[in-house]
């Protein structure tokens, strides 16, 4: 009896580990498989802006790294300040094949100021790579020298200066609020779908300042735009722009920046986010991407995903208790 008893427990011991080896191979063979066809990027704002060009510019080393002869399509998806783009890859199917970045402040903002198909939770965080401060600029031959030349002139032309952003909610919007606040003045915000729109609508006297961030101004600098940066919402100079002084140094107190890194959708094999969240951090540490992210002026910020997901968990803290205190659109 106890040798037929022992037998029983080792066959069932022995089926016991087979199975586990069996609903193993499925996990591995999908990471070997993957990627098997082409992978949507999406990003949430317009072609030209800080986030398409470094989606573009970023693609090639992905794909290097992702093995399998991978190829990425990068797709606008722009509007709403970013909810569209937002909203498509959160409801997408969560198999790898689909991917984008989410931006803050608006990816924390949005769902806090209107109803959202999403919040940051919404997403398998893949890992941040890109910590770009704000600026304000004008055209070059504008007036406006300083922020207390446009503070002077807000004071006394009351909603004459319009001010171009990426959308309701976003770092862009909320910099002008805090400005408009710290200064006394009243400003006229100018939503656009990116900061490629932004920069147009500046180039041509549309609008009279161009919030948008450090690095897409100093590309927009070096592709022939003329326009002057006033200051720069970092808490210390960069060294891409030495001699112009940050707002703190001209009197204004805040800093505030955008956050771009790649998600998808929730749920993704755990064996399929792995290679995903392995490629990102190889991308980043690729000297070559690093070379090319200096060209675009893009300053570098590797988050993995936990630490990601503690700094979006802290941001949207912050951004409930501001909307709470002062909202940013009427209610």
């Amino acid at each position: 009896m106890q040798q037929s008893h022992k037998r029983r427990t080792l066959g069932r011991l022995a089926g016991a580990a087979l199975f586990c080896a069996a609903a193993a191979l499925p996990a591995a063979g999908m990471a070997a498989d993957y990627p098997s066809h082409p992978i949507n990027m999406i990003v949430s704002y317009g072609p030209g802006g800080g986030t398409d060009l470094v989606a573009r510019m970023m693609a090639p080393f992905l794909q290097k790294y992702l093995g399998n002869d991978a190829r990425i399509v990068v797709l606008n998806r722009p509007g709403a300040g970013g909810a569209i783009g937002f909203g498509e890859i959160a409801r997408a199917t969560p198999d790898g094949y689909t991917i984008g970045f989410i931006n803050t402040p608006n990816m924390l903002t949005i769902p806090i100021e209107r109803s959202a198909n999403f919040t940051w939770r919404s997403f398998d965080l893949i890992g941040n790579l890109i910590d770009d401060p704000d600026s304000f600029t004008v055209r070059e031959d504008s007036p406006i020298k300083t922020l207390a030349d446009l503070a002077e002139y807000a004071k006394k032309h009351p909603g004459a200066v319009t001010v171009g952003t990426t959308g309701t909610g976003s770092d862009d919007h909320l910099a002008m609020l805090r400005f408009q606040a710290a200064s006394g003045t009243r400003l006229n915000h100018v939503p656009y779908k990116g900061a490629g729109e932004v920069r147009s609508a500046m180039a041509s006297g549309e609008i009279m300042v161009g919030a948008i961030n450090i690095g897409e101004a100093l590309q927009y600098q070096k592709g022939g735009t003329p326009l002057r940066i006033l200051g720069q919402m970092s808490r210390t100079r960069s060294p891409a722009l030495p001699d112009v002084p940050t707002f703190k140094e001209q009197g204004y107190d805040f800093e505030l920046s955008s956050l771009r890194g790649l998600a998808a959708p929730k749920g993704l094999p755990d064996a399929v986010r792995t290679k995903l969240v392995d490629a990102v951090k190889k991308t980043y540490d690729d000297p070559g991407f690093q070379a090319k992210a200096r060209e675009l002026f893009a300053p570098l910020r590797y988050l993995a995903p936990a630490d990601y997901a503690r700094v979006l968990e802290q941001g949207e803290a912050e951004f409930r208790a501001q909307w709470k205190q002062s909202p940013w659109i009427d209610k």
